[in-house]
């Protein structure tokens, strides 16, 4: 994993089994600035990924992401749910859809 330093915290840049967090920090430096990093994270909506010796140990992200993967998590559990979004896709994919004026313009 590639990653990039910028105003002290890592961004991922390659694929990896982290590549969805927007952070890696190591635990030593989060906890000599956790009040620092708390401040960033509510104004960036950041997830970060906190490692030791390299290696992921745990994951703090903002309430806001939290209720969106709760969210998303309760969506996908949904059978009837996922069968609407999937069809939906598929109409996407074939160009069945409706612009907004076509669809509430009397």
């Amino acid at each position: 994993m590639k990653c990039v330093n910028y105003y002290g915290h890592y961004n991922i840049q390659k694929e990896d089994a982290v590549e969805d967090f927007q952070n890696i920090m190591p635990v030593t430096k989060a906890k000599r600035q956790l009040l620092d990093i708390l401040k960033l994270m509510d104004e960036e909506d950041s997830t970060i990924a906190f490692t030791r010796n390299g290696e992921p140990v745990c994951v703090i992200m903002t309430p806001r992401r939290y209720e969106g993967l709760l969210e998303t998590i309760e969506i996908l559990a949904d059978k009837d749910a996922r069968s609407t979004l999937e069809a939906s896709a598929e109409d996407f994919k074939s160009d069945r859809v409706y612009t907004h004026r076509e669809v509430w313009d009397e």
